[in-house]
């Protein structure tokens, strides 16, 4: 509606609208053909006359098109302003992150000290382009839920600071040689499952006793399993390694199916056998990173002893229960009497048994002394015959495999 001059014009909310958004005129937006050279006869081919314009020259009356760096369209930092860019290069080694941390073996308490300092430019998980990162461990082969650790997760960040120390308990120079620490980075997800961000895994061999390494690499990706994967190229892969070692995600499965024990913690035994008493003295200490058998995460652990053969079924010892821990302490002796020239053909046998009320208690693990042993259970059981009155502590491995003699007594 036209007024007349001097009067104020009224303008309904829709036109009012329309102003604002669109202040000017739309102006039509021309051809990507209008910004190259024309090749062909006629005026503006550049093919006639002295008066026609160069093959390399565009049309006069165009403006160049000028295109803003895709940086600045998305309002990130360019190099040009001196600023760090926050970049995620396509290639794997970077688009993941970087993971900072230190280990530290110590060999006369037989820990692995794992201490995780920092992550840098992780990989984004959430649809706000950030993640809540958290770290796992695991010690391969035979990793489990027994040895796995794992630290706090941190909110809506690309780069988490843990500074979060994580130990493993129980861990030989047998261990040292032939296991792997696998490091995982994980987005933790309330509302779904957690997602993988990228892992690292470094052979053990690499440390010395009692000298702290810092470690400051690459995230990768889970390398793909293929079916017919054997032990061979898994050891192949072990060796091959240098820096990180790249093992087959899922080489616990495959070690499984090719007849290797799932590990199920570790115990600290004592052993010695004392000539005044002619009899040998079994120290049950400790465990660590038992298997958890309850639905709380938890078991309620004990430990049996027996000497095989027994012809007489009396050489049954059994610890007190200790509740909701994976990490007992027992502290418990047991002694049997016998001569020496007798006990070296014996076996002593230890299991460690999951307590449960109302039903059959579950079995978590177990190990074998004697001579028939192997690495480090037939060393300790060595040592003891040959260093008589001698107190020998060392840690073993508990494994899946239940001795057939400690399976006739499942809830004893």
């Amino acid at each position: 509606m036209r007024g007349r001059r001097g009067d104020r014009m009224t303008i309904n909310i829709q036109e009012h609208m329309a102003i604002n958004v669109c202040p000017g005129p739309i102006r039509p937006i021309r051809q990507i053909s209008d910004y190259f050279p024309r090749r062909g006869p006629g005026p503006e081919g550049g093919g006639g006359g002295g008066g026609g314009r160069g093959c390399g020259e565009a049309p006069a009356h165009l403006a160049p098109l000028a295109l803003a760096p895709p940086a600045a369209l998305l309002g990130a930092t360019t190099p040009d302003d001196g600023a760090e860019v926050d970049s995620y290069d396509s290639d794997d080694t970077t688009a993941l992150g970087t993971l900072e941390f230190d280990l530290l073996y110590d060999q006369a308490s037989c820990t692995l000290h794992c201490r995780i300092l920092r992550a840098k430019g992780l990989k984004p998980m959430d649809f706000n382009g950030l993640a809540d990162p958290y770290v796992k461990l695991h010690l391969l082969p035979g990793a489990c839920k027994a040895n796995k650790l794992k630290t706090k997760t941190q909110r809506n960040t690309l780069n988490p600071v843990w500074n979060e120390e994580l130990t493993y308990s129980g861990i030989t120079d047998d261990d040292i040689t032939h296991k792997v620490l696998r490091i995982s980075v994980c987005d933790e997800d309330k509302l779904s499952h957690n997602e993988f961000i990228g892992e690292i895994r470094v052979p053990l061999r690499r440390l010395k006793p009692s000298q702290k390494k810092h470690f400051n690499i690459c995230l990768e990706r889970q390398a793909p399993v293929r079916a017919g994967l054997t032990a061979s190229f898994a050891l192949f892969d072990v060796g091959r390694a240098e820096g990180h070692i790249l093992l087959p995600e899922g080489l616990e499965q495959a070690e499984q199916g090719l007849g290797l024990l799932e590990e199920r913690g570790r115990i600290l035994l004592s052993l010695s056998y004392s000539s005044r008493r002619r009899g040998l003295l079994v120290g049950i200490v400790r465990c660590a990173h038992l298997a958890a058998m309850d639905v709380n995460g938890y078991s309620d652990p004990y430990v049996k002893t027996y000497l095989r053969p027994d012809v007489d079924k009396k050489s049954k010892h059994k610890t007190c229960v200790k509740k909701k821990t994976l990490n007992p302490e027992f502290n418990e002796e047991f002694f049997y009497e016998m001569e020496l020239s007798t006990l070296a053909t014996k076996t002593l046998e230890v299991t460690v048994w999951d307590y449960d009320i109302g039903k059959s208690n579950d079995f978590i693990g177990g190990v074998s002394l004697g001579p028939g042993a192997r690495g480090e259970a037939q060393r300790h059981w060595s040592d003891c015959l040959h260093q008589p009155d001698e107190a020998l502590e060392r840690w073993h491995a508990l494994t899946s495999e239940l001795p057939p003699a400690a399976g006739a007594y499942p809830s004893a």
